[in-house]
């Protein structure tokens, strides 16, 4: 077997079908039907049962999954080790969404780096989807998101509560207006908003991110939900208003990293962060 076959398998267990699998991938189904096929005879075992819902693991799938993950991590190591200069030891692969990249991951980072020197370190902005392909794949060592899936093998772990709170360009708003813009917080958040507002036009404006949603207040006026970590110093400045009276809602981030990782530097990073939220997020 490759590691093209085994990439093209974790891609299959991760999106759930052959064709997104060739869609991620930029090839064709085809060729991954093909891929799997000779991975299928080499093995001598079915590794996915195929119906109209997409593409499940058999048993003996489930149990490939561990050495396809640790193939794909073997080889994602060499590739970085081999080009690290001499004085690094090893390399930690982070991902998180772009609100938890304001404040509280750059300052993990920095105290990550002032205890493991001889650490490299790769970060990188993602959406739950990627960052989860990208741990079930075994190619980012730690995803910090507010969605998190679960899968066989990797750790879904709370880290904290955000705190989304109604801000506004204007002083003097109460509430949702005509400039209202409704940042995708996620599904929780759908049905607390669509609780507190029953009687609210569908938003003129939609944004898929927070910083986003900043940006087009800042320029055009308005408001929207962000988190108080991310709003505090915008309001702190007088650039943005805490809207008085409008709903607070609870939104949980978590940490996810595989159970079982032979990567070094794991432990210290995953237990500086159990402790720097606590003292990032407010």
């Amino acid at each position: 077997m490759d590691i093209d076959q085994a990439r093209t398998f974790l891609a299959i267990a991760a999106h759930g079908s052959f064709l997104a699998a060739a869609e991620h991938l930029h090839v064709t189904q085809s060729t991954v039907s093909a891929r799997i096929q000779r991975l299928e005879e080499e093995l001598g075992i079915r590794l996915f049962v195929r119906n109209r819902a997409g593409a499940s693991l058999t048993v003996g799938g489930r149990r490939f999954a561990v050495y396809a993950k640790r193939l794909v991590l073997t080889a994602e190591q060499a590739r970085q080790h081999v080009g690290l200069p001499s004085r690094y030891r090893a390399t930690l692969r982070v991902g998180g969404r772009i609100a938890l990249w304001d404040d509280l991951l750059p300052v993990w980072i920095r105290w990550l780096r002032s205890q493991a020197e001889a650490v490299a370190i790769r970060s990188e902005i993602g959406f739950e989807e990627d960052l989860m392909r990208r741990l079930i794949e075994g190619t980012l060592d730690i995803g910090v998101m507010y969605s998190p899936s679960h899968s066989p093998g990797l750790v879904v772990e709370h880290l904290f509560d955000e705190t989304l709170i109604l801000v506004s360009s204007r002083a003097d708003d109460m509430g949702p207006n005509d400039d209202y813009i409704y940042v995708e917080w996620g599904s929780a958040f759908d049905i607390q908003h669509a609780q507190s507002y029953p009687d609210i036009e569908p938003p003129p404006q939609v944004v898929n991110i927070g910083w986003l949603g900043v940006q087009l207040m800042l320029s055009n006026g308005g408001s929207c939900y962000l988190p108080i970590r991310m709003a505090k110093p915008l309001v702190t400045a007088g650039r943005l208003h805490e809207v008085p009276d409008a709903p607070r809602y609870q939104h949980p981030a978590y940490m996810v990293y595989a159970k079982d990782s032979d990567n070094p530097v794991m432990p210290l990073a995953l237990d500086g962060l159990r402790h720097l939220q606590q003292e990032t997020v407010a």
